[in-house]
């Protein structure tokens, strides 16, 4: 299966000191190693690459998903000539859906101009209200940052247009209601949960270990949605499952069985799988590669990246004989960890994400829904 997302680290350094982040406050270190932003020789090498690939596999569409760090350290100039560099590099009959994460802190109205020159979609990170936001997202100088990202958030809607969504990572101490709420007022196509990173060797943090606090936070998420009609975002996780309890053969990384599409390009041109195993341990992400020397075909029979042709195979034992195994897809690869069996373990969520299943369809077949029946919008 070949690569279609393609993300590219135009930044290696952050404005804010996220806590949990995976990136900076992980025990790989590599990002110290990194040139601070892509240069426009790695974004054309790798803009090369892509031309390759989509040539070789006969692609109509990639994704390129403009990563850090926050992005928009890059600046607008530079960023201009990376978006110009990758377009000129891939095959004028490939279209290429540009995508931007960041902070939302130091948008500006040139950012936006620069964006819809290029088509440009934006998806931004909040944690939810001010006092959820600001217990893991702080400035350098420890200072709130949700002023600033809430203004960048508004100058973004101004332009519905590039607004492609808000990310919010769980965290067990805020109200689910509360953040979902609080995030779907400011009228997002999608908001996109994360749980936080976590292993068999450091688990994520509970108040209780033998309760599926994550999966009953989303599941009251889940809830919150569901009840009012009038919202008409999605939120990505639950609808994946939905659409993967319908027999859709989904290619998320985080859920169901089908070998994910996307790859990471650093800002030094070296390629990653899959860039969140720096939450696992140093230089788990590491393939040894780089745009410059290796196709991105190369890189797809790289040893390391063998779990996405396997599937269900590639899984615990416990996981391959679970009846939920092809919604869940044994979780996301990163949570699987342990220094003893390295991927081979159900995921630390595994009772979450029974529990958040088990909710979602139960609803479902309430409202008269088969799970079971492909082809079918949930109400």
């Amino acid at each position: 299966m070949p690569f279609r997302t393609f993300i590219l680290k135009v930044a290696n350094r952050c404005n804010i000191d996220c806590d949990y982040c995976y990136v900076f406050n992980s025990g790989d270190q590599a990002w110290r190693r990194l040139p601070a932003r892509m240069s426009v020789d790695v974004a054309r090498a790798t803009a090369r690459r892509i031309g390759e690939h989509v040539t070789a596999h006969n692609l109509r569409t990639v994704h390129v998903v403009l990563h850090g760090g926050e992005p928009l350290l890059a600046g607008p100039r530079h960023m201009a000539d990376l978006l110009s560099a990758v377009r000129e590099g891939v095959p004028a009959a490939t279209a290429i859906h540009f995508e931007l994460q960041t902070n939302g802190t130091l948008l500006t109205e040139p950012w936006l101009d620069l964006f819809d020159q290029y088509e440009v979609v934006v998806g931004v990170s909040l944690d939810g209200p001010p006092d959820a936001n600001d217990r893991h997202r702080l400035t350098h100088a420890l200072r709130s940052s949700t002023g600033s990202a809430v203004r960048g958030i508004e100058l973004l809607r101004s332009r519905p247009h590039l607004f492609a969504g808000l990310l919010a990572v769980v965290d067990l101490a805020n109200d689910p209601v509360e953040v979902h709420d609080y995030l779907a007022a400011f009228g997002p196509p999608t908001i996109d949960f994360c749980l936080p990173h976590g292993t068999h060797d450091e688990p994520p943090r509970r108040n209780d270990p033998a309760v599926p606090e994550y999966g009953q936070w989303m599941s009251r998420v889940y809830d919150a949605w569901l009840a009012r009609p009038e919202y008409q975002h999605s939120v990505r996780m639950l609808e994946d499952i939905v659409a993967l309890s319908s027999g859709v053969r989904g290619s998320v990384e985080t859920l169901g069985l089908a070998p994910p599409s996307s790859i990471v390009i650093e800002s030094d041109g070296t390629v990653e799988g899959v860039d969140t195993l720096r939450s696992v341990e140093e230089g788990a992400s590491w393939l040894g590669r780089d745009v410059f020397s290796q196709s991105f075909d190369d890189v797809l029979r790289h040893p390391k990246l063998l779990h996405r042709r396997y599937g269900r195979a590639a899984l615990a034992e416990k996981c391959q004989s679970c009846p939920l195994v092809e919604v869940c897809g044994g979780g996301y690869l990163p949570h699987r960890f342990s220094t003893s069996q390295g991927y081979r373990n159900p995921s630390v969520y595994c009772a979450d994400l029974e529990y958040l299943i088990r909710h979602v369809q139960d609803s479902l077949q309430q409202h008269g829904w088969d799970p079971r029946a492909a082809s079918v919008s949930p109400p």
